[in-house]
């Protein structure tokens, strides 16, 4: 499974999701790609307001602040 993971320097919410990622990994065995949506115009017009937004399969599963549970709930599925 890979995960992608849109972000953007300095965004906190972003650096949270992204460490916590990086905790589960060896428990899920997912690649993750990280995305910096300010290298590209397009992106960064679709999701400047709703950062961090992690896709998997080419589907959103998370945006923004995401409870633990949910992340765990969400790459379980």
């Amino acid at each position: 499974m890979t995960l992608t993971l849109y972000s953007k320097p300095g965004c906190h919410l972003c650096e949270e999701l992204r460490n916590r990622l990086d905790e589960l990994q060896p428990q899920f065995g997912f690649a993750l790609s990280e995305i910096d949506i300010t290298r590209d115009a397009e992106l960064f017009a679709r999701f400047r307001y709703g950062i961090p937004v992690l896709f998997r399969a080419g589907k959103e599963i998370a945006r923004g602040r995401v409870a633990d549970h949910e992340l765990l709930m969400r790459l379980g599925k």
